[in-house]
């Protein structure tokens, strides 16, 4: 196990804010699925927070798990559970996921990642979430009807530049996709520091 869990000021910065809006969202109880969990910093805050609520990390990169598991040590808490080993760029990755979550949320992904991964992760939270389950997606994304902030203008450039496959998304484009799975949205709020947090539902 790692010694000490990974830890991102950043992450820190951006939970309060996260915490709130959720707390007025999340179901009272049952098992909430975080997909690409980073180190489990963000899944520790939130078990801690939402303690009715079972918090169930996952990540593909083994080091990343390592970090979860190091804060699983740290804090203590029967509702943060060990992470699941879950690769969204494999077709039919859900199939890892063995309890029906209540809850879906996802933090800082789609801009990091191939558009293929945000298709498939919608495309099994389609397959998972139970009917009424809500989808959380945080994080900065372009806007058809608003102006982009510069930051986020230079930041999506960084990101193409490191990895022509990465770069913002549309939230307009993610909605879309994310109605062919079944799953609508229902919300679309602003947060701090220029970033989104879109919430689906699944509907029949």
């Amino acid at each position: 196990m790692m010694e000490r869990p990974l830890y991102s000021e950043a992450a820190f910065r951006n939970l309060p804010p996260l915490i709130e809006v959720l707390a007025a969202r999340l179901p009272e109880s049952g098992l909430i699925l975080e997909l690409a969990s980073g180190g489990g910093q963000h899944a520790a805050s939130f078990a801690r927070a939402f303690p009715s609520l079972t918090w169930q990390p996952s990540e593909a990169d083994p080091r990343m798990r390592a970090s979860i598991d190091a804060w699983r040590e740290r804090e203590g808490l029967a509702n943060y559970l060990a992470p699941l080993a879950i690769d969204m760029a494999q077709p039919k990755w859900w199939e890892a996921v063995t309890v029906r979550p209540a809850a879906a949320l996802a933090i800082n992904l789609t801009h990091i990642t191939p558009w293929a991964v945000t298709a498939t992760m919608l495309a099994g939270l389609g397959a998972v979430l139970p009917l009424g389950g809500r989808f959380f997606l945080y994080g900065p994304f372009f806007e058809a009807e608003k102006p982009t902030a510069s930051t986020n203008r230079t930041f999506d450039h960084s990101l193409r530049k490191e990895e022509p496959l990465w770069g913002l998304r549309s939230a307009e484009v993610i909605d879309e996709e994310a109605e062919r799975q079944g799953l609508l949205q229902e919300e679309r709020l602003s947060m701090p520091a220029n970033n989104l947090l879109l919430v689906y539902r699944r509907a029949d």
